[in-house]
């Protein structure tokens, strides 16, 4: 009965780690980090290859099964966590008001974030379209100061895959970083 715990904990625990690598693999590629996600390719197939062995050579074990999917869930899990915590990713945010366009972007300096301010024409007569690259985990703050300011500013979000020269504000608060 040991073993089948131990076999089951051992499914559980590749399986965790199998789906945390993938997802960070993702992340890689979407960066062109070709070597870096090849190399987490190989590391992944070669856990899946064992998981998966391990699993199918007695499809009627519950408990091998049970580990298997829930090892899958919790790795998906874990690997969103690791992404948000430890990998930075950047976004282009932008905001396009016809009302106190020009405050949020004052407002948006202050807080350390390098903003472009565009006029232009809309639907409705004259707007302000403000547009910055940002660190993603700043992207609630930037969206509830904005809309503080001005209520019914439209605002889209895209992803930044790759960032040269320019401002970016830095972890810390109030401090820029040159690119």
């Amino acid at each position: 009965m040991i073993d089948v715990i131990v076999l089951a904990l051992l499914i559980f625990v590749l399986r965790i780690l199998n789906y945390a690598i993938s997802t960070l693999r993702l992340v890689a590629i979407t960066r062109q980090r070709r070597l870096i996600a090849s190399g987490m390719a190989a590391m992944e197939a070669f856990i899946f290859a064992v998981v998966i062995a391990n699993v199918v050579q007695d499809l009627e074990n519950v408990i091998n099964l049970t580990a298997y999917c829930l090892g899958a869930s919790i790795g998906s899990y874990l690997g969103m966590m690791l992404e948000s915590r430890f990998v930075t990713g950047y976004s282009v945010v932008n905001i396009v008001t016809n009302f106190k366009g020009h405050d949020v972007a004052l407002a948006l300096r202050d807080l350390g974030h390098g903003v472009t301010e565009f006029r232009g024409e809309g639907k409705d007569g004259v707007v302000t379209t403000l547009r910055l690259v940002v660190n993603k985990r700043n992207i609630p703050q930037i969206t509830k100061l904005t809309q503080g300011i001005s209520p019914d500013a439209f605002i889209t979000i895209e992803e930044a895959r790759a960032i040269q020269r320019g401002w970016v504000r830095a972890p810390m608060p109030g401090r820029g970083r040159n690119l």
